[in-house]
């Protein structure tokens, strides 16, 4: 199996998927009269939607250099989304969108993960992936920055009436902004911070509140999709945010195995 192959079908089945519901939340959030805005949101659905199939089609057995043509093609579509998600948040910020439904922290979220994407095929097709412990941290402050977010728009997207639920994830948008203030400082402080033994409980740390969030994620998602509580959380972006929160641990695993030298069985060592 081609190492390169695999990694690269791997990011982008995840990310194409990604690309393709933001491409129906921001259609979603915006206005009825938006009719541009709109139509560029369906264009950005279909155009994933074929890369993501495109992406299964493909196996670990394909030629590297078919896979290296096909990163490029992902990575300019991942560009373009990323450029239509920044038009967004300026015509948000500037007021050009009153009464529409998107959160500008939400579109600059997506806009951020259009961009880890394409920085990530990159890295693949120009064989430069960060070392190991420069990965773990930067890998970290932008999947702690993400949950953060997350824990914010549940909070925000949840009836008020579910005071429960709502002060649970303001206590988990809480424990993210801890987490990731500690991954910034752990950051600033590289090189001397990137040792074994202090990376190791850096991913322990994180891997504990990560799982708890993602399985409240969970519960949320199937309460959403028994309609058991109010909100205006659309049921694929309940199962949206839990993905992201697996894909997180995933890596945190990745990295804990590759850190004790333990094969990893499933996107191999990062480096």
């Amino acid at each position: 199996m081609d190492a390169f192959v695999a990694r690269s079908l791997d990011e982008i089945r995840f990310w194409s998927r990604i690309m393709k519901e933001h491409s129906l939340f921001l259609k979603l959030g915006f206005r009825c009269e938006d009719t541009q805005l709109i139509q560029e949101a369906d264009g950005f659905y279909r155009l994933f939607e074929q890369i993501e199939a495109k992406a299964h089609a493909f196996t670990t057995a394909t030629d590297p250099q078919q896979i290296q043509t096909f990163n490029v093609e992902v990575y300019n579509a991942a560009s373009h989304i990323w450029v239509f998600k920044r038009k967004v948040l300026g015509l948000i910020l500037t007021c050009k969108l009153p009464g529409a439904n998107n959160f500008p922290l939400l579109v600059d979220h997506t806009s951020r993960e259009a961009n880890y994407f394409r920085n990530r095929l990159a890295q693949l097709n120009n064989g430069q992936l960060e070392p190991l412990a420069d990965a773990i941290i930067d890998e970290n402050v932008f999947f702690l920055k993400i949950m953060a977010d997350h824990a914010k728009f549940i909070g925000h997207l949840l009836d008020p009436s579910e005071r429960k639920l709502v002060e649970q994830a303001r206590d988990f948008s809480h424990d993210f902004d801890q987490l990731l203030w500690q991954a910034q400082d752990l950051s600033s402080m590289r090189p001397q911070s990137q040792t074994q033994p202090l990376l190791s409980q850096f991913l322990d740390q994180n891997r504990v509140s990560v799982a708890s969030l993602r399985d409240f994620k969970k519960t949320a998602r199937d309460l959403i999709a028994a309609c058991r509580i109010k909100s205006i959380i659309h049921p694929l972006l309940a199962d949206h945010v839990y993905r992201e929160a697996e894909r997180f641990l995933a890596i945190i695993d990745m990295f804990e195995n590759s850190l004790t030298g333990k094969p990893s069985p499933n996107q191999g060592a990062w480096h």
